[in-house]
């Protein structure tokens, strides 16, 4: 996550998804980097909770295993294990610029 903060950005860790699930609750995020596999729950369960709280939220999924696009329905981008930063940092930063741009 130092790569994210090298570049400016606030970066609030969950481990699990319940503990994800408390700091939803509290905060608005830009982003969501969600991993399918969380260890009490699918990370997709997280997206009604993100997109009631914070409909903006770019929700971005990553898998190390093969994920069928119906079981990732509302993701904003399915990334595979492994993640290069610098990939991942560019799309983070299309992404957040096309969504400023369509408002």
């Amino acid at each position: 996550m130092r790569i994210f903060q090298k570049k400016g950005y606030s970066v609030a860790v969950a481990a699990r998804g319940g503990e994800a699930i408390e700091k939803l609750n509290r905060n608005n995020f830009d982003v969501a980097l969600i991993d399918f596999c969380l260890p009490d729950m699918e990370g997709t369960k997280l997206f009604p909770m993100i997109e009631h709280n914070s409909p903006r939220t770019l929700k971005i999924m990553w898998s190390g295993k093969i994920v069928e696009p119906q079981h990732i329905a509302g993701a904003d981008a399915l990334l595979g294990k492994p993640i290069h930063p610098d990939k991942l940092l560019s799309i983070i930063e299309s992404k957040l610029k096309n969504r400023n741009i369509e408002l």
